[in-house]
């Protein structure tokens, strides 16, 4: 039997936002980012075709301006708002990091998602402002392959501070049921599942119904499918690069994941989201950077 090749590979959905970053030493910095932002320009620069849906105020459509140039097909639901982040790092370490969500866009209703022709739909969203189980729910009826970041729960907002807590997650079982894939980080696994072992923790996302799991740590990349487990170091010499480090790995993985095994799909993340940590901002290199940095670790011992 053949099959219609989907006008889309991936489409990421969620909030692209205007970061306010605040380095624990130098100058802070201010422009676009967001899992989204991340993960739909290594799909794109891998050569993937993707679309992006997102919600913003429609005078903030220039922080778009690099997913455009790079090729993703752009749909915006316009919303009042921009969302606005503030992340300071008030440490020498990268992972140490104090999150505020000054402004919020608003969160995605099934009724204004266009209907796309794609193989995969990823829920990247940066807080709990964006989807809830409800929608999640509409979005696995739509029939295509559905994967979500858990940040897009755990990651909850006081209303009055606007201060990000990372906190477990009422519908949990419920939402991870209904996924084929999920993306999660070592502390949001710690919060959802009150172990930081990766392999428990995969283990038990397994058993609340989705087949296929993958956590980043800062040392590496952990995935689990259909109960085998597969570890991947990261090899990167710095972490100047280190902001959008799980988002970058996951969108490596599914891009490469459509038509390639777990280990070898977990190989080309681990490798592509280390040279991104190389160099600040999203991912700009090309898929022979990501096969040459495979071939490195391949022969070292």
């Amino acid at each position: 039997m053949t099959h219609e090749r989907s006008q889309f590979d991936l489409a990421f959905v969620g909030h692209v936002c205007i970061d306010e970053v605040v380095p624990f030493q130098g100058p802070s910095s201010v422009g676009p980012g967001s899992a989204v932002l991340c993960g739909a320009l290594a799909a794109v620069r891998i050569g993937k075709r993707v679309a992006v849906v997102t919600r913003m105020a429609l005078r903030d459509e220039a922080i778009l301006s690099s997913l455009r140039e790079g090729g993703v097909d752009i749909h915006v639901i316009p919303s009042v708002a921009t969302t606005y982040m503030k992340v300071v790092h008030p440490a020498s370490s990268v992972d140490e990091r104090v999150m505020q969500q000054r402004r919020s866009a608003g969160p995605f209703d099934p009724t204004d998602m266009p209907v796309l022709d794609v193989q995969q739909v990823h829920l990247a969203g940066i807080t709990d402002q964006e989807f809830d189980v409800e929608f999640v729910a509409a979005m696995k009826a739509r029939g295509r392959r559905l994967s979500a970041d858990m940040q897009s729960f755990v990651r909850q907002v006081d209303p009055r501070t606007r201060r990000i807590a990372f906190r477990d997650v009422a519908h949990k079982r419920e939402i991870v049921g209904l996924l084929d894939m999920v993306k999660l980080d070592v502390v949001e696994a710690q919060v959802l599942t009150g172990t930081d072992d990766l392999h428990e923790a995969a283990a038990e996302f397994e058993r609340w119904g989705c087949p296929e799991t993958v956590i980043t740590r800062a040392d590496g990349v952990l995935a689990r499918v259909h109960g085998e487990t597969y570890w991947e170091p990261f090899s990167n010499r710095s972490v100047i690069g280190r902001t959008g480090r799980g988002d970058t790995a996951f969108a490596a993985y599914i891009a490469r994941r459509l038509d390639h095994d777990p280990a070898d799909s977990l190989r080309f993340a681990a490798a592509l989201v280390s040279l991104k940590m190389e160099r600040a901002g999203p991912f700009s290199g090309t898929v022979d950077d990501v096969l040459r940095r495979m071939e490195v670790r391949a022969s070292t011992p």
